[in-house]
């Protein structure tokens, strides 16, 4: 590639239309035949985007060497910590001040020192062939200096959590970076953002600050649990990590998981997604536009069964997960979005629904929390499932006083 420069530039008088139009496009605009190189949020995010990583790519050597290796080496002690320590080395990235995993089992040591060597731990987003990058283009950021004020009509960022969350003041995260409502979705600050990087509605971006750990339970395979300290309701503990898919890859994985009695899905179908459902949201008057909802249809699912993290992973013989299922949870999932402008891409972010104490097993809903008690009162029995034979369809076991019977309708 040969690049032509022009050694004599023309006189030029920069205006600030013209510069902001440079600014646009990346061009650098002269004055008095000086070349003025901007090194703008935009144009850095444009130039050195984060890295995208692709499913095709989720490694999984150690893996297989370790289900290749005898199997009573896995049950030793070395094999524990090598899993500790390929979970920080593959999160220390995105969370470089939280807490080191350990992983504990007082039940059947002699059995199983670990979970099962099936997966890439890990905390990204690992996008499938036929779903698009993120969408930087469209990104907006906000051009505060300092710390973010909630209560700024300049704030563009606090401007946008407004149109989803209208009766709220600013940001949904308080001055300690804990959730104050768990049920809008969340558009922290980004790349693109003028503010320093401890704004409080910089939360998800900054990884998990509390202390978690991996336990084995009697009756319901691996857990997460809380570790000496209690975590506050509405503190962030992780993503939903794993494959972004297209809803039609996620139909057909999903038919398989079912049949073996696992299953690692999670649909992106949150109520703002829904056309009619958000215009009802602004409007105080109910919408009689039923042909758009009819035509809406869910675009993505995470898969967590080649890679993913702590709040995920279901174990081999009990469908659960290292989060757990619970007919009365103490976690949440959250749509969040970061440096994605897509609506349809957000994070799934799992936050606490009230004080969870040391020690305490972490649970969210697979059947999904609602803060009004939409899709049937608590404690309401579910039917047993008429399942065909799936697996997946398992009765129950979180021993919640107000359990469901079982977790999948």
């Amino acid at each position: 590639m040969v690049v032509e420069i022009d050694t004599q530039p023309s006189r030029v008088v920069a205006t600030r239309a013209s510069v902001a139009e440079a600014e646009r496009n990346f061009r650098d605009p002269t004055i008095d035949g000086l070349y003025v190189v901007q090194f703008t949020p935009q144009r850095l995010l444009s130039e050195f985007a984060p890295k995208v990583y692709y499913a095709r790519d989720i490694p999984h050597d150690i893996q297989d060497l370790m289900n290749t290796s005898d199997a009573h080496y896995r049950r030793t002690l070395m094999a524990k910590e090598l899993f500790e320590a390929l979970i920080y080395q593959n999160t220390f990235e995105d969370e470089p001040n939280a807490p080191r995993i350990s992983i504990v089992n007082d039940v059947d040591g002699d059995v199983e020192m670990t979970p099962a060597w099936e997966f890439h731990y890990s905390n990204r987003i690992w996008y499938g062939d036929d779903v698009p990058p993120p969408d930087y283009e469209n990104l907006e950021g906000c051009d505060c200096e300092g710390y973010c004020d909630p209560e700024s009509q300049a704030c563009s960022c606090a401007q946008k959590q407004k149109k989803y969350s209208t009766h709220l003041p600013g940001f949904i995260y308080d001055d300690k970076g804990r959730l104050t409502t768990m049920e809008y979705p969340v558009f922290e600050c980004n790349a693109l953002c003028g503010c320093f990087e401890g704004c409080r509605n910089r939360v998800v971006q900054r990884g998990r600050q509390y202390q978690v750990n991996i336990r084995k339970t009697t009756n319901k395979g691996w857990g997460i649990f809380a570790g000496r300290q209690k975590i506050p309701k509405g503190s962030f503990i992780g993503i939903y990590a794993g494959e972004l898919l297209s809803d039609e890859e996620g139909d057909v994985r999903g038919t398989k998981y079912n049949k073996f009695g696992r299953t690692y899905l999670f649909q992106l179908d949150f109520w703002y997604l829904h056309p009619q459902k958000l215009r009802e949201y602004h409007s105080t008057q109910p919408s009689d536009k039923q042909d758009e909802e009819d035509d809406w249809q869910t675009k993505y699912v995470v898969d967590a069964y080649h890679a993913g993290n702590v709040n995920m992973r279901r174990s081999r013989l009990t469908c659960v997960s290292f989060q757990n299922h619970s007919c009365d949870p103490n976690c949440c999932l959250i749509a969040v979005y970061v440096n994605e402008a897509d609506i349809d891409k957000p994070l799934l972010a799992l936050f606490t629904c009230r004080d969870v104490l040391p020690w305490e097993e972490l649970c969210f809903s697979y059947t999904g929390y609602t803060v009004d008690d939409q899709d049937g009162k608590k404690g309401e029995l579910i039917p047993k499932p008429q399942n065909n034979g799936d697996a997946v369809y398992a009765p129950c076991l979180c021993g919640a006083a107000r359990c469901m019977g079982y977790m999948f309708k």
